[in-house]
């Protein structure tokens, strides 16, 4: 018995060297992972979670060459983040969204969120009420880009311009506008069908706009002289396209997955 336990314990020592062996060759890369729900929820490396953490789940297990691992940041701080190497990646980004003077190259996710206008649900009130923005109080995200602001996110603009209350939660935007103590609030798509998943009774007070402010093309934000290359990323989100993985993972969301590269229109999501 003795001569066998010995044998099970250098089995499992050898097994475990083998493990580190090679999660210590792949080439770790670090994605910044900022708190943004439904994308992040809570971006902390030990309690976090989100689209962002299982969309690098599932790269990890799709390959061995690289190990893709989130690493906190900030809407505010991500650029500076990129451009001095603490990450090596932004998901989930725009290439108009203040990366143009940065040293990172796109990759196109065919990933499709959108910003939509919402407001309390009245008597009388419909659609009409979202043409006209001028004297309306605004609950927006801080650090945000907005199509109907030109995309200016800086806070002075959007307050003193737009009469904006700027905070950093979608669910707490929402609320404002239930309570009344905003008229219109601008929420990701994505987040708005999960909060009101989570909080059905809520549904039916709320006025959800046809008006689209933005459509979002998600794409990844590579800097210069990381890991993986954006041809390689963009072909592992192409593997996983083609397995059903980011169908799986984005559509309960109204995330559009699109099919075609040069066609957004071609979209699909899960419906209500």
């Amino acid at each position: 018995m003795r001569h066998a336990r010995c044998w099970i314990h250098g089995c499992l020592g050898a097994l475990c060297l083998l493990l580190a062996d090679s999660l210590y060759a792949a080439d770790v890369v670090k994605v910044g992972g900022a708190h943004f729900p439904p994308y992040v929820i809570k971006s902390n490396v030990h309690d976090s979670s989100g689209l962002l953490p299982q969309l690098l789940e599932a790269l990890n297990r799709e390959q061995s060459e690289y190990h893709f691992t989130m690493l906190p940041t900030a809407i505010v701080r991500r650029f500076s983040d990129l451009q001095r190497g603490r990450i090596d990646m932004a998901i989930f980004e725009n290439p108009q969204w203040g990366w143009q003077d940065i040293d990172a190259e796109a990759v196109d996710m065919r990933l499709e969120d959108a910003e939509l206008f919402v407001a309390r649900n009245e008597a009388l009130r419909d659609q009409s009420y979202f043409e006209q923005l001028e004297g309306k109080r605004l609950a927006l995200y801080r650090g945000y880009h907005y199509g109907f602001a030109q995309f200016n996110s800086d806070p002075e603009f959007l307050t003193t311009t737009f009469n904006a209350n700027l905070g950093h939660s979608h669910d707490s935007n929402l609320l404002m506008v239930i309570r009344g103590r905003a008229d219109v609030a601008l929420v990701t798509r994505s987040n708005l069908y999960d909060f009101l998943e989570r909080n059905r009774d809520y549904a039916r007070q709320l006025l959800i706009s046809e008006r689209i402010d933005q459509v979002y093309r998600h794409h990844a934000m590579i800097r210069a002289g990381a890991p993986i290359t954006p041809e390689r990323f963009a072909a592992l989100l192409e593997q996983l396209r083609e397995k059903g993985e980011l169908q799986r993972i984005f559509s309960p969301y109204r995330i559009a997955v699109t099919q075609d590269v040069t066609d957004s229109s071609a979209t699909e999501y899960a419906a209500d």
